[in-house]
């Protein structure tokens, strides 16, 4: 008898708890996991959502026109040199900045805040600062310059060669602050007797850096890294509200040319390749971050 009711009162503890994540369970199967699974199958056909309803199965000719599609390749290597830009510049300024923050010094709460308050501000609200800043004509960046001799200064965004690094330069304002929260929850981890041991063997501040500090925020710098290539590869808000891809194609990133397949020209199968196509390069990139870790990690 009491075994009927341990039993019970079992399935009624999971049956509530249960019920506290259906919600979020279906809204992910309905919102989510459906549509993903559809766009393996639309990648695979092909949909003019705007000209006809119809379905039809083309095979891989959308992922053979991604051979020829010359958007396509200046998108794919715009994404590159994007994510070249802004992973490494990010990682090493958010640890360079957590590692001054974690020192003892006056109003370092402050300049916590301050650090982290771009990541936390509207992306509409930052775009259009940014874009007023570095005006090309009437900006205070390009002022300044010209008031301290430069006749020609940058016109940034305006530019087809200064487009992406003003772009890279943005990104990296925007989220230092947060990765820079996340290294120095990893250097506030670090026991500080190792530190006093060291200083205490004649260690100097390279020689703690590179055998304490460096080996004890590893994990954390592999997930920082793993966030920031993931976020960079499928960026779009900021090239929607800053440059629009422009000017010309110089800030056309893969996921903005998906958009403007998909939503604009209304072609859903070969947006629906270009998707899967993102998925496969995050997904070996992730694969082979996670495999070095354990090399780097065994090796430490």
């Amino acid at each position: 008898m009491g075994e009927v009711k341990k039993g019970s009162y079992r399935r009624k503890k999971n049956l509530i708890a249960y019920s506290f994540i259906a919600p979020n369970f279906i809204g992910f199967f309905i919102l989510t996991f459906i549509p993903i699974i559809f766009s393996f199958v639309l990648s695979v056909c092909e949909w003019d959502a705007g000209n006809s309803s119809q379905i039809t199965f083309v095979g891989l000719a959308n992922f053979q026109k991604m051979l020829t599609d010359s958007t396509f390749k200046i998108s794919f290597k715009n994404t590159i040199v994007y994510t070249i830009g802004v992973v490494p510049s990010t990682l090493i300024l958010s640890l360079l900045l957590a590692m001054l923050m974690n020192c003892k010094i006056k109003g370092r709460t402050f300049f916590r805040s301050v650090i982290f308050f771009p990541y936390v501000a509207s992306l509409v609200a930052v775009g259009v600062v940014w874009n007023a800043l570095f005006h090309p004509d009437n900006g205070p960046v390009n002022q300044l310059l010209m008031a301290l001799g430069v006749q020609n200064p940058p016109r940034w965004a305006a530019d087809i060669h200064w487009a992406m690094p003003t772009l890279i330069l943005l990104s990296i304002w925007k989220n230092v602050g947060y990765y820079t929260i996340v290294y120095l929850a990893a250097l506030q981890g670090v026991p500080g007797e190792l530190y006093e041991a060291s200083k205490m063997d004649g260690a100097n501040a390279w020689q703690r850096f590179k055998c304490i500090t460096w080996p004890m925020v590893t994990p954390s710098t592999f997930f920082v890294a793993i966030m920031l290539t993931i976020y960079t590869f499928k960026v779009f808000d900021m090239m929607y509200i800053t440059t629009q891809g422009g000017p010309g194609r110089a800030t056309n990133v893969l996921v903005y040319h998906l958009y403007n397949q998909a939503f604009i020209s209304l072609n859903f199968g070969y947006a629906s390749a270009i998707a899967m196509v993102l998925f496969v390069i995050i997904l070996v990139i992730t694969l082979f971050q996670f495999r070095f870790e354990k090399k780097f990690t065994s090796y430490l």
